[in-house]
């Protein structure tokens, strides 16, 4: 195997990372909080027009504070969109909430209004709505964020959008996100842009995120010892990973334009390859194409994902299936599922092709030829 490696979506730094690290390590501010965290927040604002963000650990904690700013307590009913990552629900799972999860449409592959409405209807007539609904922007492309409100606004649901895969995206004229309760973004080492790890909850409503801010550096009150009313988390984000999250934050459209180009790449020379199709763009939106994803018909194509996946991994080209389903995770097994087969259909046949933005057209064109040369012409 002599082929450099060929990764899934490895970070990409080239702009001002370093630059921005030393002046952090200049200033001595190396715990969490300080400079660089503060100039990540406001840049975060300026760029998504959310007006409040708080810069935390993970993806995870920005989605655990939200649930626990809007109240979410054991046994109560969460709706959250089943074609996602597992961090989208576990922290309402550690919370004890009951999840149910709702498929996707085959349009934009994200959480199906329709069935949500259905869902909620039914909640309805069992006297127990819930208490928050969690649709998930998957590899890049937002959900129907306007549908999803105006079905859970008359019964004053709140919407926590898990755009962890979402920064750069546009849904309408607006950033993906906005327009929700409050919206999570990931900086993990994967995303389109990354601060090493890190993530970002935002909102319109200060108070949401002064409580999440609150509760992040450990719940203390506002005393000159340490006085604490409630149990709080340790989920600020650090000072130097705040710099490289500023670096990244300047090159966001242009990483979003690059992974866009990979997509148009890949699709220019797979699309003609029968029982090979390419993740919709939804009418109503912009992705990122964090990730280009295809699904593989194996009748039509003569081969499965899984063998095209081995074969790319033979010469050292990382690749991955689509994200399992949450409702046929062992884990989530007693949980509820509206389900329409779009999910688990997408589960069968997609996979995730190289997407790093640093890949050159000789890197694309080897995944290329890869699945050529596995797809019966």
């Amino acid at each position: 195997m002599s082929e450099k490696r060929i990764f899934l979506s490895p970070p990409h730094m080239e702009g001002h990372e370093l630059e921005y690290v030393q002046q952090a390590f200049a200033s001595n501010f190396i715990a969490p909080c300080g400079p660089m965290l503060n100039r990540l927040e406001k840049q975060f604002c300026e760029y998504t027009e959310i007006p409040y963000c708080v810069g935390l650990t993970s993806g995870t904690a920005a989605m655990h504070l939200a649930l626990k700013g809007l109240g979410i307590k054991e046994g109560d009913l969460v709706l959250a969109s089943t074609l996602t990552f597992v961090a989208s629900v576990s922290p309402a799972a550690h919370m004890g909430a009951k999840i149910t999860f709702i498929d996707a449409d085959e349009k934009s592959w994200t959480m199906d209004p329709r069935l949500l409405q259905e869902e909620i209807d039914r909640c309805e007539q069992k006297g127990q709505l819930p208490k928050v609904v969690i649709p998930t922007d998957l590899y890049g492309q937002s959900c129907d964020l306007d549908a999803i409100c105006e079905i859970c606004r008359p019964f004053d649901i709140p919407v926590v959008v898990d755009s962890a895969e979402g920064v750069g995206t546009k849904y309408k004229r607006r950033h993906a996100g906005h327009g929700a309760t409050a919206a999570v973004y990931s900086f993990n080492g994967n995303k389109i842009i990354t601060s090493s790890g890190g993530g970002i909850l935002a909102s319109h409503d200060q108070k949401l995120i002064d409580y999440a801010r609150f509760l992040a550096t450990q719940a203390r009150e506002s005393f000159p010892y340490y006085e604490h009313k409630e149990i709080g988390y340790n989920y600020r984000l650090s000072n130097i990973c705040a710099a490289i999250g500023c670096a990244q934050l300047e090159v966001i459209d242009k990483r979003a334009q690059q992974k866009r180009a990979i997509f148009e790449y890949y699709k220019r020379h797979l699309e003609d390859l029968p029982g090979i199709e390419f993740m919709p763009e939804a009418d109503y939106g912009k992705s990122n194409y964090w990730l280009s994803v295809i699904l593989i018909d194996s009748l039509k194509c003569g081969t499965s994902y899984e063998k095209v996946r081995q074969a790319l991994e033979k010469e050292n080209i990382e690749s991955r299936p689509m994200w399992k389903p949450m409702h046929l995770q062992p884990v989530f097994v007693d949980c509820d599922v509206v389900d329409n087969m779009v999910a688990s259909k997408l589960f069968e046949q997609g996979l995730c092709l190289p997407s790093g933005t640093s890949m050159s057209k000789e890197d694309l064109q080897r995944v290329i030829n890869i699945i050529k040369n596995n797809c019966e012409k």
